[in-house]
């Protein structure tokens, strides 16, 4: 799965320079504040690779991130990702690397199952043409770009999806919907990371901290992720079904038991341990879905309108 986020920081000059405040804020009085794109694996939760770069500017967004990790695709893997990443040239190089894709189309696509060839209900294939060159993509790759695209467009679930399964007998319209429905789950674990892992908001001053700020919290994540799938192999359950709060929390419990135990008595503890996590199970939840709002107010206290020290002065 490919999804991106973003992570602000400590608002000093080092920091402005190599990741900018929004041009919305005024100077003095914003963030800086960095673009990430991940690449999760969808059976563990894992993070398999991630880009960093501004939040602004050009060759910073998220198709230039993801273009940086695509050597971390495989022959066979599948990526799943929402309508942003739905175009021609992404879609066509994935096909020259052999790797499948599911996304919902993008918004300013227009769609007609009257047209291609009828596979069933609102499922075809079309042939997609090779738009003009964009800025970012130099001749010679422009030009080994196949001219046409032949793409497959499902509607299931209310949503149109754009994939290069063409073969309705190897993929039905019925598996589409239901691996895309799984696309929801980055979010969720972006929410992890960010919330439960505490990447939100860095405390590095420096570009470099702040990268290595980054990767710290992800290799933590990983290793907590690690855990959770050997946690599941041991029951034969799924890593997707335990709480990663949960799991967490109960490394938490076991950590000093277990960093003064030896020899069979650290072993029963890792044992239990493992027990422990792979019955912090999460509920089956099918077609969630959760409103964009925020349930808590803030605080009465007024904005911050111009910089601190001169806020100082006036008192």
């Amino acid at each position: 799965m490919a999804d991106g986020t973003t992570v602000s920081m400590p608002d000093t000059h080092e920091n402005q320079a190599e990741f900018p405040q929004p041009a919305s804020q005024k100077p003095g009085l914003g963030f800086p504040l960095a673009r990430l794109v991940v690449l999760l694996s969808l059976a563990t939760g894992g993070v398999l690779d991630v880009a960093v770069g501004p939040n602004k500017g050009k060759k910073t967004g998220e198709h230039a991130l993801l273009r940086q990790m695509l050597d971390a695709l495989e022959t066979g893997d599948i990526l799943i990702a929402d309508r942003y990443y739905c175009s021609y040239f992404l879609l066509a190089i994935l096909r020259q690397m052999e790797v499948d894709a599911v996304f919902q189309i993008h918004a300013s696509r227009r769609v007609d199952f009257r047209r291609g060839r009828r596979l069933g209900k609102r499922d075809h294939i079309v042939e997609w043409s090779k738009p003009v060159r964009p800025d970012w993509m130099d001749l010679d790759t422009y030009e080994s770009m196949p001219p046409t695209l032949s793409i497959r467009e499902t509607k299931v679930g209310g949503l149109v999806l754009v994939s290069t399964f063409l073969d309705p007998k190897e993929v039905t319209r019925e598996e589409l919907g239901d691996l895309y429905k799984l696309r929801w789950t980055v979010e969720v674990h972006l929410k992890f990371i960010k919330e439960i892992m505490k990447m939100d908001v860095l405390r590095g001053k420096s570009p470099d901290m702040v990268k290595k700020e980054i990767g710290m919290h992800l290799l933590a994540y990983n290793l907590i992720r690690t855990v959770m799938a050997q946690a599941a192999e041991r029951e034969g359950i799924t890593p997707n079904t335990i709480s990663f709060k949960g799991a967490l929390q109960q490394m938490d419990a076991f950590t000093d038991k277990i960093a003064h135990a030896t020899g069979d008595g650290r072993a029963r503890l890792l044992d239990a341990m493992l027990q422990a996590i792979a019955h912090r199970r999460i509920g089956n939840r099918p077609g969630r879905a959760e409103p964009r709002a925020v349930k808590r107010r803030p605080k009465p206290y007024p904005r911050l309108n111009e910089p601190r020290a001169m806020a100082r002065l006036s008192l």
